[in-house]
């Protein structure tokens, strides 16, 4: 638990002040946060730092405490209020970490105050202002038609990472209770882990956090803690302090890779390749804990050559694997007593009829030896050898894969698996110091409950995959979809092919979204509702992002005529007779949130923060190698791959949409590959609209470019430049650096069309992929001189 209450944030900064702070921050690895005034470093004075006169000044003030609820670490905050107005913040006695100072949002002029009823064409914003009565009425009778013309399944929710509060999904209950609405399928954060580690591990959420100090050896791989786990990055830096170390996996010298005593750049999408080359190193140098992945694998188990399938004893239970027991010399049950099964079978007498798993698994990573790996990925063998050696003989070691660009690409969930594969055989995970992933939180290691009653009838309709978006609601594919509402996201931006996204939502008739602010999407909407922000709704974090379980309250006026999610989503059930689901004060959804955890709404009403940690404290993922599959071991060969039409052991497949695919016209036609970077101002799209996140990272997107490309473009440092390919074009300022690999370019994420180009106008979106993903950085791209 952090106790940070005496580091202030004043809820209105100054530009000056604010910058001033971020770049105090960055130094130390930080960026983006506030520094803490302490007695040998009080805060300075505006125009030094941050304002901040003394806590008598707020004395008459009353306390309000909220939880930063769009998808980061989801910080306790406590605010400061007079006269109905927020005039202070600064973190709450619980945390796992400090907070930032992007909370200025709550105070932005930029809020929306009315609901607002679109008069031109989409995407204009010609808006006008209607009453609550009017929007009302017009969400009732569009619902209405929509179940009149097409039944329930023309009706979508779609959510997002903007809010990760429980209160929050208010709508998506409710139209459960109008019979089940079509839903997207598809991870646009973490993809790769849904598909890549749950299947081998059982289930997707690992909380490794508070092991990360404990860890002799950290690869970030594909991801940039600096900038994306703020937050708590001091916890690498302990480690390193320690003596232990960093190694960071990324084309691009990011703010992570910078503090790495570690750094390799593969090319995109190559990172299986890489990945399945280490493994050969770890098996092939004697390196693989051969007790660990015998007792808590799959990899002894027996493969029968006739069927490419497991030899089960009974074929209708996919719990009985079997092994060759060289003693006896016979097949037995993976979890005979007293028996020590053959990891290989060959050479033996069964070897004609059989193969285990780990000869399968070896098999892919002898493909990747010196002169392959180095001309798949660009790097150098004896760096990746060197890699594998010391995470193989680190008494602890981890793979931070968490928000790694590799899980935006087309190979992503071989990638993440074959990441997992390697820690496997190395035996480094279920113990201190030991693990993969971590992008969890309070769930983990205490269960929660959900606010609201669910329909139990509602009918689970064809969902529409998140990659082809537009393509599908134009074709009215599974079904004509006549009624969108859109809450804590923002799709039109962030989700692939923008310019197919909004002839998506030209398409539907009508489009609601509940937003702070009239982002990409609300331009795209037919009505547009003011929401309530922080410190203006009573709600509860319990979430899979931070440890903490906070309380949010209700203290501040909101601004106009905002509405919580909830009192909107109360007044259209009312207009259908199902208002008796949504009518309880918010304290009983909050307590039915807490219940399963043992927690009661008053116990957290009065603790404000409550952190799990101390409720599960001897909590390690999948402790003692002990995991969540039917056998309680990691199943190195998947079913739901091949049920997908994929190989059943993790490979190496190279992104069709790559530079390194030398015959193809589109790798011709745009020769570099371009990637996503997350930066330290925003969260996706929230907070970018904002002035002081954008007086510290400039008011347009930069666009990252090796030298040697800018070079023979004739693009130098500062010129406006444009990445463009067959889908869009994405605008920025060209940063001409050494620190990025040869034929590879970077974007921001995070951008808009009210505030500049998305990234998201160029990004890939194959479909099918295994498990859904999407390819943003499986992105071809050619970049110009100019707008």
């Amino acid at each position: 638990m952090t106790k940070n209450s005496e580091r202030a944030i004043d809820a209105k900064l100054t530009r000056r002040a604010f910058v001033g702070a971020a770049a105090a921050t960055a130094a130390v690895g930080l960026a983006g946060c506030a520094p803490a005034a302490t007695d040998e470093a009080p805060a300075k004075d505006e125009g030094e730092g941050l304002a901040f006169t003394g806590e008598d000044e707020f004395a008459d003030c009353q306390l309000v405490y909220g939880c930063c609820s769009p998808e980061c670490q989801h910080h306790l905050l406590k605010g400061y209020v007079r006269d109905g107005k927020l005039v202070k913040v600064e973190s709450g006695e619980v945390n796992e970490s400090p907070a930032c100072a992007r909370v200025e949002m709550c105070n932005s002029d930029k809020r929306l105050t009315k609901p607002l009823k679109l008069v031109g064409e989409k995407g204009s914003g010609d808006f006008e202002e209607i009453t609550w009565d009017e929007a009302f009425d017009l969400i009732q009778e569009k619902l209405q038609y929509a179940l009149d013309n097409g039944g329930p399944k023309s009706i979508m929710s779609q959510g997002g990472s903007g809010n990760f509060s429980a209160l929050t999904g208010a709508f998506s209950t409710f139209v459960g209770w109008l019979g089940g609405g079509t839903s997207t399928s598809g991870n646009m954060c973490c993809a790769g882990i849904d598909s890549g580690l749950a299947p081998v591990l059982g289930q997707r959420m690992q909380l490794v956090r508070n092991e990360i100090a404990n860890s002799n050896y950290i690869i970030a791989w594909g991801n940039n803690p600096v900038i994306s786990m703020t937050g708590y990055f001091g916890r690498f830096q302990e480690m390193m302090d320690n003596g232990g170390t960093l190694c960071t996996i990324d084309p691009f010298l990011s703010e992570t890779a910078d503090k790495s005593q570690e750094w390799i750049q593969p090319w995109p999408g190559t990172d299986s390749a890489v990945a399945l080359a280490m493994l050969k190193v770890v098996i092939d140098e004697g390196l693989t804990d051969e007790e660990y992945i015998i007792a808590h694998t799959t990899a002894p188990c027996l493969i029968d050559k006739k069927t490419n399938a497991p030899a089960f004893a009974d074929p209708a239970d996919d719990t009985t694997y079997q092994v060759y027991d060289p003693a006896t010399k016979t097949i037995v049950a993976h979890d005979a007593a007293g028996v020590t099964p053959l990891l290989s079978v060959e050479g033996t007498e069964i070897a004609n009829d059989y193969v285990t798993i780990y000869d399968l698994i070896k098999a892919e990573a002898d493909k990747w030896g010196k002169e392959a790996v180095e001309a798949e990925s660009g790097c150098s063998y004896d760096d990746i050898a060197r890699i594998a050696r010391d995470y193989a003989n680190a008494e602890h070691a981890m793979i931070i894969q968490n928000m790694g660009g590799y899980q935006r690409t087309e190979n992503a969930a071989y990638a993440t698996a074959t990441q997992v594969y390697l820690a496997l055989f190395c035996g480094h995970i279920g113990h201190r110091g030991d693990g993969v992933y971590d992008a969890c939180g309070s769930t983990t290691l205490v269960p929660g409950g959900s606010a609201y009653e669910a329909n139990p009838d509602a009918v689970k309709n064809e969902s529409i995959p998140v990659p082809c978006f537009g393509e599908w609601i134009c074709q009215d594919k599974p079904t004509k979809i006549n009624f969108m509402w859109i809450a804590q996201g923002n799709p039109v931006a962030q989700w692939p092919n923008t310019n197919s996204v909004k002839e998506g939502m030209k398409h539907i008739p009508f489009v609601v979204k509940v937003d702070m602010f009239l982002n990409a999407s609300a331009m795209y909407a037919d009505l547009v509702l003011p929401v309530t922000a922080l410190f203006e709704t009573p709600n509860v974090t319990h979430s899979v992002r931070s440890a903490v379980i906070s309380i949010s309250e209700a203290g501040v006026t909101p601004p106009g005529e905002c509405k919580t999610d909830l009192e909107i989503t109360r007044e259209v059930a009312k207009r259908f007779g199902l208002e008796q689901y949504f009518n309880e004060d918010p304290s009983v959804y909050i307590g039915r949130v807490l219940e399963p955890a043992g927690i009661t709404y008053e116990e957290l009403a009065e603790k404000k923060g409550i952190n799990a940690w101390d409720l599960n404290p001897d909590y390690i993922a999948y402790k003692d190698g002990e995991f969540l599959t039917p056998t309680k071991k990691a199943h190195l060969w998947v079913q739901a791959w091949v049920d997908e039409g994929y190989p059943a052991i993790a490979c190496h497949q190279r992104p069709e949409e790559h530079p390194l695919n030398a015959d193809s016209e589109l790798a011709k036609k745009y020769p570099l590959a371009s990637v996503q970077r997350k930066t330290r101002s925003q969260v996706h799209t929230t907070f970018k609209n904002l002035e002081t996140m954008l007086c510290m990272d400039g008011h347009k997107p930069n666009i990252y470019i090796n030298t040697e490309d800018a070079a023979d473009r004739g693009i130098v440092e500062g010129d406006e430049v444009t990445a463009f390919n067959d889908r869009g074009e994405h605008t920025g300022l060209a940063r001409v650096t050494d620190h990025l690999k040869k034929g590879v370019v970077v974007l921001e994420n995070g951008w808009e069309d009210t505030t500049a180009s998305s990234s998201s106008n160029v990004t890939s979106n194959k479909w099918p992929t295994l498990g859904t993903i999407h390819c943003c950085n499986s992105t071809l791209v050619e970049v110009k001189k100019g707008a």
